[in-house]
This record gives structure tokens, C-alpha cells and sequence, in this order.
């Protein structure tokens, strides 16, 4: 940092404490608890991440290319030797002026979305490498000064709002102060001295990034942190995201004070703007109730009474595009964000745009099919809160992060519920061509107390009710015949 930034840091810091002073959230847990999840996001269901960076010019192994590419004998260290020539002629900041994202439209990018049916959307504002989709302040390295020379997350902002569509943030800064620590164990760009800072000091962090998921073991140095936190409060100020994203480092001990001032700062700033907000934090880096917990790649097995959102990706094998990303089919990730919503949560579905900021033809393809598919079954998904069950039929969906892949596929006699109002809606995951259904949460009980009214039946998509039937083995649908791999929803009207 030159001095004009480190003034500037100071000022934003001190800033921030005078918020916090003034507010009503004080940056302790207790304080932060009280703060509520705001209401558009529990009615939202479905928002669009964004990870798109330098990383996406190599388009090699995974968004996490700029620290594999300085770890000695990874497939990532050899491929960039054989590309682009060794890492101290070719460093991962030479990929900068590569990086043009000369098709970036984002009006086309938030009509995609807007079809898709996402109700927010989560660019990344900065990933590990450091590097700004931003203006600031703070550092010359962002997208507005260097590389497209364009401000990425404005632009996004104001296309999201003419569509009304939420506009949130993700940060991910925290893991920079080791993230390129590879290249201080060998000739390379990362200890030139006039390269200080983009990469900053790789030898002032004491963390073992293997090890990282020990919260107690030695974290980020002070001026990390201090660095962080104020990036954050320019980023808060300057674009007034409704929601703060954080990636798993953060859970480090050494971050928590920060996270508190932080949140305090956020959160006061929010009631400044009348606006709801909230965070998005994994692991236990926040405390129960002061943020929205995420599940990375992986859903929760029941209903969590606490609102909650699985981060996902379209990509199976990286976050960003890379020339040999492997797709999911949509018919599965429309089962997943059905199972999700009938727990409580949200789905946050990411694409990974190319350097050029086009998107594959299958991402294309897979936020279209959800949006067809939403276009006709959001009321049962949209605004709705989950039911007295989540839902019921044989096939177990794994219970934590990193099991996105895992669930066997589903059958005809897994339903799931969300409820509004009068309504009931019943998710038929894998509809039976001949269109018998059997609903067994809703059996008739010789306990009255337990019995569920059921005034009619429809198919969400039809008006006229169906014929049903209800006996002890539970509640007995004549739905119309039709063949789709789809979930059909069911709208079941309570007396």
C-alpha cells in the first residue's frame, strides 16, 4: 500500500467504529443475534452466484489455479511451466492485462438470470487472488484501473435493480494472506518486491492452509485484518449489497473480532439505508442467530426452524469456467432446490462466465430449463415456508457440505412440502406416467388432532381440481397422465 491508501484506510476504519458507536448493533454476539433475517430473502428461494476473475483467462484445473500454479508438482505449477513459461517471467498478475472481458454485457447477463427466476443475484467482489471486480480506494489491482478497466460489480448492481432482482456480494479476501505462500519456496514473481502489492508479504501468515480447519491454530497477521476489514466497509458503502458472503477461512479465531466490528458496522449502516440485510458465513465463524448459515456443495438432511442457504455450482468440478468443466443435469438441480426450500433454505446456484464474460452454451442451457421449469412451479416455491414435514418416500438426500453428488436419484414416492397461506404444495420428485398418487402425510388418523382438512386438489399448472381419495394409508390423487423427468407440483387447498 502506498501512503494515500494506508490514509485512506485509516479514515474508512475510523469511520466504521464511529457507526458502530452510533447504532443499535453493538459488535458483540449477543448484540448481533438480535438482528432479524430480512423477509425478501426468506421469500427469494433462488439467487445466481457469480465467480468470475483473472483465473478464468487460464481456465485450467479450478478458480483456485492462481495458488496451485506455485505449488511445486501439481498439474496446475507444470501446465502453466509448459503454457506460459516458468512463474517468475510469467507470474499469475501477468494473466491481468489478458483478462478484457471485451463481451461482458451485463444487461444480457441479468436478462439470463431474470429467466432463469433468480430473485438475487452474488457476484464474487473479490476472490483469494486479491484482485477487485471493483473500484477502490484501497488498491490499484481491480477490474476498474487494470484488465477490462470497467467496474464489474457496478454494472451488475444497476442492471439487477432496473429488473428488480436483489443485488448481494461475496468476499473472499480472507484466505489472500497465504494464498500464494507456494511461491516464496521457489524463483518466482510472488517475492519481487515491486509486486509486494498485489501479493502482499507471503511470509507474514503462520497458517497451514492444510490444516486451516483448526480454528485455534495461528491465523492472519493484524495488518491482514485491518486491511480486510476496511476493503469490506469501502465495498458495504459503495455498492450496498443486501447480502455479505464469506468463504470458509474466516472461521479462524483471529478473524472474530473483526467479524463482530464488522457486522456491527453492516448492520448499522443497513438501518441507516431502511433497507434488510444479512451475511452468509459457514462453519461457526458467526454465532447462531447473528448471520445466515451456508452449506457449501451439500444440503441438510430435515428442517433446519433457522433459514439457511446451500451455495452450489452448476460446474461439478470448479467454481469458475475452465476448459474441461463437467455439467449437472437441471432436472437435478431443480430436485435439489425443491428439497432445499421444503427445509427452510435457499439455493444459490453459481456459473462460471469465460474471460471474455460470455457463458458456456450448458450453462445456458441449465439456468433456462430451471426458469422454464420455475415459470410454472414458483408459486409452490416462492414467498413459502416449509410445512409441519419436509416431506416423505424412501430416498435420503446426505446431510452436510460436499455432498452434492452423492444422493441417489429420487422416485415417485418422494414428496416434498412447502406451504402459503390456504395452500399446501406437494412436490411429486419423480412423476409416475400414470399419474396415481399417494400422498401419506396426509392419511386420515384416528387422532382428529392430527387429521388435515383437504378442501381440493389441482395440478399447480391446471385449474380444475382432481379426483382424490383419502383412507388410512393416506391421501389418494387421479392426476393427469404425462411424462416428464421434472418434479410436478400439486396445489392441495386446506379447509
Amino acid at each position: 500500500m502506498n501512503e494515500s491508501q494506508r490514509q485512506k484506510q485509516k479514515q474508512i476504519l475510523a469511520m466504521a467504529d464511529e457507526v458502530i458507536c452510533r447504532g443499535p448493533y453493538k459488535a458483540d454476539w449477543d448484540s448481533l443475534a438480535e438482528h432479524p433475517v430480512p423477509e425478501w430473502y426468506r421469500d427469494a428461494k433462488f439467487g445466481i452466484f457469480i465467480h468470475w476473475g483473472i483465473y478464468s483467462v487460464p481456465a485450467f484445473g479450478n478458480e483456485w489455479y492462481p495458488r496451485n500454479m506455485y505449488i511445486q508438482g501439481s498439474p496446475e505449477y507444470e501446465h502453466h511451466r509448459k503454457t506460459f513459461g516458468d512463474q517468475k517471467s510469467f507470474g499469475y498478475k501477468d494473466f491481468i492485462s489478458m483478462f478484457r472481458a471485451e463481451k461482458f454485457d451485463a444487461e444480457k447477463w441479468l436478462d439470463l438470470f431474470q429467466e432463469a427466476g433468480a430473485r438475487y443475484i452474488m457476484p464474487v467482489a473479490e476472490h483469494h487472488d486479491g484482485f477487485q471486480m471493483y473500484d477502490s480506494e484501497l488498491s490499484s489491482w481491480n477490474a476498474v484501473r487494470k484488465g477490462p478497466c470497467r467496474d464489474v460489480i457496478g454494472e451488475l448492481k444497476k442492471a439487477a435493480e432496473k429488473r428488480n432482482i436483489v443485488f448481494t456480494v461475496s468476499d473472499h479476501r480472507a484466505e489472500h494472506c497465504w494464498f500464494f505462500n507456494g511461491g516464496t519456496k521457489f524463483p518466482s514473481d510472488v517475492t519481487d518486491p515491486a509486486n509486494e502489492d498485489f501479493y502482499d508479504d507471503q511470509t507474514l501468515c503462520s497458517c497451514d492452509p492444510d490444516n486451516s480447519m483448526d480454528i485455534s491454530a495461528p491465523g492472519a497477521p493484524k495488518a491482514h485484518l485491518e486491511n480486510w476489514l476496511a476493503r469490506l466497509c469501502e465495498l458495504v458503502d459503495r455498492y450496498k449489497p443486501r447480502i455479505v458472503y464469506f468463504d470458509w477461512w474466516i472461521q479462524n479465531v483471529t478473524f472474530k473480532p473483526y467479524l463482530k466490528r464488522f457486522a456491527a458496522f453492516y448492520y448499522n449502516r443497513a438501518e441507516e439505508w431502511g433497507e434488510e440485510v444479512t451475511i452468509n458465513y459457514k462453519f461457526d465463524a458467526f454465532s447462531l442467530r447473528s448471520a445466515v448459515y451456508d452449506v457449501e456443495r451439500g444440503q441438510m438432511g430435515s428442517i433446519n426452524p433457522l433459514p439457511w442457504q446451500t451455495d452450489t455450482a452448476i460446474a461439478e468440478n470448479s467454481w469458475g469456467y475452465t476448459e474441461n468443466n463437467t455439467f449437472k443435469n437441471p432436472v437435478d438441480l431443480v430436485d435439489d432446490l425443491v428439497d432445499i426450500v421444503s427445509k427452510n433454505g435457499c439455493m444459490l446456484l453459481n456459473v462460471g462466465p469465460k474471460k471474455d464474460g460470455t457463458f458456456t452454451e450448458e450453462d445456458t442451457h441449465v439456468l433456462k430449463e430451471i426458469g422454464r421449469w420455475l415459470k410454472v412451479n414458483g408459486e409452490g416455491i416462492f414467498g413459502t415456508r416449509f410445512w409441519k414435514v419436509y416431506g416423505e418416500g424412501p430416498t435420503e438426500v446426505p446431510d452436510g457440505s460436499f455432498t452434492d453428488t452423492a444422493r441417489t436419484s429420487f422416485t415417485s414416492e418422494d414428496i416434498r412440502f412447502t406451504c402459503k397461506g390456504s395452500a399446501l404444495f406437494a412436490f411429486v420428485m419423480k412423476y409416475p406416467e400414470d399419474g396415481k398418487i399417494t400422498i401419506r402425510s396426509l392419511a386420515r388418523h384416528k387422532d382428529l388432532q392430527s387429521e388435515v382438512a383437504v378442501k381440493n386438489i389441482s395440478c399447480i399448472d391446471e385449474l380444475s381440481p382432481l379426483p382424490f381419495s383419502k383412507d388410512e394409508n393416506g391421501i389418494h390423487i387421479e392426476g393427469p397422465v404425462r411424462k416428464t423427468d421434472y418434479p410436478v407440483c400439486f396445489r392441495i387447498t386446506l379447509l
